[in-house]
């Protein structure tokens, strides 16, 4: 069985956990991980986990909201670090002595019963990636920090099972908010982050005959609100809006199986 979670999705700290279970034993991988030691032991301890149930890390890239725990972690926890050569060199963990797979677009690995996808996206970061997951059977899509759509990212996200897709801001907000003009430019240009007419446009193009579960996430506090991002996807899957999931700053979002 393929489920994943969320520990918590937003610009103030993101952390995924993606779970394979082969028989008696389980593989978790957890994607991004930008909350500091409490704060991560007290997320996954919703869940029923500890850090010592994880597997690997993997590092989508260096912005301080995906990869601020992570450090800690590798201290605490000798768990894998996957992540491209970018990622680790600007991210500040060269020194660390620890197991680093190196990966890139499309170099594929596997971790015990996960096989992982990584795939290249707009993004101002060094070498950034986002990821599809499988257990054999099912697809898992992640895509949080990307600026705009590409037919390269919906060719990566085509046939996934279920999706855990940011919808960043609603264009409306961000450009009448109080955000200074270079950090509007920024959020809203094609290395920034995905609006929610952008995420619905990312969707549209996608191969979905196989998907069954679309969590909304890496919404914006100030420029954003749960409403307004299911309401943007609910057309495409068709759907009712209440039937879009959203993955939240606070509490993320409880097991989803795949």
């Amino acid at each position: 069985m393929l489920r994943f979670a969320s520990l918590g999705s937003g610009s103030d700290g993101n952390a995924l956990v993606v779970e394979a279970t082969e028989g008696l034993f389980a593989t978790r991988v957890l994607v991004d991980n930008g909350f500091g030691p409490r704060q991560l032991d007290q997320r996954l301890a919703r869940l029923g986990l500890a850090v010592d149930d994880l597997d690997a890390v993997f590092v989508t890239h260096e912005h301080a909201d995906h990869v601020g725990g992570v450090r800690a972690l590798l201290k605490r926890r000798r768990v894998a670090l996957v992540c491209s050569a970018g990622t680790r060199a600007v991210a500040g963990l060269l020194d660390e002595p620890i197991d680093w797979r190196r990966v890139g677009d499309g170099q594929g690995l596997t971790v015990g019963a996960l096989q992982l996808t990584p795939f290249a996206v707009p993004h101002d970061a060094a070498e950034p990636l986002q990821l599809v997951l499988s257990d054999g059977a099912r697809r898992l899509g992640v895509v949080t920090d990307i600026g705009r759509p590409t037919a390269a990212v919906a060719a990566a996200l085509s046939g996934v099972h279920a999706l855990l897709l940011e919808c960043n801001h609603d264009r409306e907000l961000l450009w009448g908010g109080a955000y200074p003009p270079f950090l509007k430019a920024r959020i809203g240009g094609d290395l920034g982050h995905l609006s929610n007419a952008q995420s619905a446009q990312l969707l549209a193009m996608l191969d979905r005959r196989c998907l069954g579960q679309v969590v909304a996430g890496h919404l914006s506090r100030q420029n954003n609100r749960p409403e307004l991002a299911c309401a943007a996807l609910a057309p495409v899957l068709g759907c009712a809006p209440a039937d879009v999931r959203v993955a939240g700053q606070g509490q993320g979002c409880d097991w989803v199986v795949v």
